[in-house]
């Protein structure tokens, strides 16, 4: 269990809007104007008509930065990404300083010296994440085998590794946020009310051989992940719960959620080793309500 710390909040406005600050397979970003008419709708006071937001799969946390919400729980497998979130959230100043050192000193060589070190503090860690995520091929985040960081660096003339305006933005909207590694399941312990909201947006369900992105870290998520999850999501829905979900547009995922609102949207594939392959594909967004 998590144990929230009471932390000083400003209340000044951040000098930026607050947004994501990691490049990530999936990200929301691009999609947020499609998913407009299908977030839960607010009160007639304009308020949210949801108390608590939760996020099971963080990735860059798109939704969560566009909602805004009263009270968030974000949470992922992964305890890399969770690491920089809460080091952004609790030491700001000390981790744009480390990243400051790291864009003065980006090279090739010093990149993949980087990449090779596995080891430090948690502030260290979310320092080399980052500086590895502005610098990498694509910006795509994956692991091998053994949880290790493996993309080749990117070409990027002059890449911007420490953006401090937005991580102080993005550390004042974290505040009082709980930020935890868990697997996704453990929200059927959290969520139990319409006063509640949980988006899901899974590592996606291959719609071929080739688009397979389901091991951004060491662990997979395979089509029986994917039914625990169809699963998980409908006994928050007979809850009362909101519940959103993402995924790819395909047989397999349209059939699980077939007692469900199923929606389509049109995404843009970035992530693609052959740039020929990328462009205009169609996913899906399943609702509760």
């Amino acid at each position: 269990m998590t144990i929230l710390l009471d932390r000083p909040t400003s209340h000044r406005a951040p000098a930026i809007p607050p947004r994501p600050f990691l490049k990530w397979a999936g990200g929301k970003g691009q999609l947020i104007q499609q998913y407009l008419p299908y977030f839960p709708a607010q009160t007639r006071t304009g308020q949210p008509s949801f108390t608590t937001y939760y996020e099971p799969f963080l990735g860059g946390g798109a939704i969560f930065f566009h909602l805004l919400p009263p009270q968030a729980v974000l949470t992922d497998i992964n305890p890399s990404l969770v690491n920089v979130y809460r080091c952004v959230r609790d030491q700001v100043e000390a981790l744009i300083k480390r990243l400051q050192k790291h864009e003065r000193s980006h090279s090739l060589e010093y990149y993949y010296q980087i990449r090779s070190t596995h080891t430090g503090t948690n502030l260290e860690q979310a320092a080399r994440l980052i500086y590895l995520n502005k610098t990498c091929f694509n910006g795509l985040y994956r692991e091998n085998s053994k949880g290790q960081f493996n993309v080749p660096m990117g070409r990027y003339k002059n890449p911007s590794v420490c953006q401090a305006d937005l991580l102080r933005s993005v550390s004042q909207t974290l505040q009082n946020v709980e930020i935890a590694i868990a697997p996704f399941d453990t929200i059927l312990d959290r969520a139990h009310t319409a006063q509640d909201f949980v988006y899901f947006d899974p590592p996606y369900y291959p719609i071929s051989a080739t688009s397979s992105f389901t091991a951004y870290n060491r662990y997979a998520f395979n089509a029986e992940d994917q039914t625990r999850l169809r699963d998980t999501f409908a006994q928050l829905a007979q809850r009362g719960v909101k519940v959103m979900l993402s995924n790819s547009d395909c047989d397999f995922i349209r059939e699980l959620y077939q007692d469900f609102p199923t929606h389509t949207i049109s995404a843009s594939r970035s992530i693609n080793s052959n740039a020929q392959k990328r462009g205009k594909i169609t996913e899906v967004l399943v609702t509760s309500f």
